[in-house]
């Protein structure tokens, strides 16, 4: 369930990069800020487990923010 809401946030800020690459910063922060978070508590588990436990929550935040990259770098590249 997870991995179809990452997905699906990815999309809708790819999209909104292109349209508006200016207004998409804040939703990608906001995003990364909350994947953070959850990074954050998840390491704090003992051990191996806590890396375990963050590794999705990094992986995320990482998609958000190549997403929201993509986008504008494409917005850039349009010949008009």
């Amino acid at each position: 369930m997870m991995i179809v809401a990452i997905v699906a946030v990815c999309i809708v800020l790819a999209v909104l990069a292109f349209l508006v690459p200016r207004l998409s910063r804040h939703p990608e922060r906001g995003t990364q800020r909350t994947l953070g978070a959850g990074s954050r508590a998840g390491g704090k588990a003992p051990g191996i487990l806590g890396r375990i436990f963050s590794k999705p929550f990094r992986s995320s935040s990482k998609a958000v923010g190549n997403s929201g990259s993509a986008g504008r770098r494409a917005r850039g590249r349009m010949p008009f």
